[in-house]
């Protein structure tokens, strides 16, 4: 009832959900995309070569001008080598050529932090999505007990480690202050933008939603791997989402390479 005499001044997200959606709205505004599967046969994302196209044609038709695809390095699954990794990235930048495919493409990796990858940091140069940063992940379901010594290590050996999707952590989900931990100890975060959209599930979308409020997110990703994350991609440009993904200050425009 007190609404007619205290008028609320709306939030920043509030204000920018209020914009019109722009009919040519496209991720150029992002540039690059710094986390997809693309390379085909390697890891769960794209099988044949075929698939990859028609990925990189979504990529390029949504805007994008430059891609980082990131295969999953992950012993036990996708044990996939610095190697095995530039040999794929040679095979789909000639299938792009041939096809016609403007995007830049250049590729890192998804490093799962396991013992294995403790042994992998020590052995070798870990594959950067630019100058020293590095795309990881862990478990979704518990933090591993070797994570935190690990990030430390990285940065003691001047990597910069970049956390994939944060928001879809669940043994983060019940305690947001360790986020800022994260924060604070180097990290950067990326977000996948599908997460907003409840993709993940409502928790996900939540817990996104607050990192986003809060402004620690740094990079955004697609985390694409079919055409049905490509499907869902094209879905937020024209959905409200866009209008707060495009006012938020992400790093992917200052990627160089």
């Amino acid at each position: 009832m007190f609404s007619r005499f205290f008028k609320r001044e709306k939030s920043e997200k509030e204000k920018y959900n209020d914009l019109p959606i722009p009919a040519n709205a496209s991720f150029a505004f992002l540039g690059t995309d710094m986390h997809s599967h693309f390379i085909a046969g390697i890891d769960d994302g794209a099988k044949t070569i075929d698939d990859s196209i028609v990925l990189l044609r979504n990529m390029e038709a949504m805007g994008y001008k430059a891609v980082v695809t990131t295969p999953h390095v992950m012993i036990d699954f996708y044990p996939n080598t610095n190697t095995t990794i530039r040999e794929g990235l040679e095979k789909l930048r000639i299938a792009a050529r041939e096809n016609n495919i403007g995007l830049e493409i250049n590729a890192a990796a998804e490093y799962y932090i396991d013992e294995y990858f403790v042994e992998l940091l020590e052995k070798e140069p870990l594959l950067t999505v630019q100058k020293n940063e590095v795309l990881v992940e862990f478990s979704m379901m518990f933090e591993p007990p070797m994570l935190h010594n690990t990030l430390f290590n990285m940065q003691k050996k001047g990597y910069k480690p970049i956390l994939a999707h944060p928001e879809r952590y669940q043994s983060l989900h019940n305690n947001f202050d360790k986020y800022a931990e994260f924060k604070d100890r180097g990290c950067y975060f990326q977000l996948n933008m599908l997460s907003l959209t409840g993709y993940y599930g409502a928790n996900v979308a939540n817990i996104a939603g607050k990192l986003l409020e809060k402004g620690m997110y740094d990079y955004c990703g697609t985390d694409m791997h079919h055409e049905k994350h490509a499907a869902a991609i094209n879905n937020v440009l024209k959905s409200r989402l866009y209008t707060t993904l495009v006012n938020y200050p992400f790093l992917n425009s200052k990627l160089c390479f």
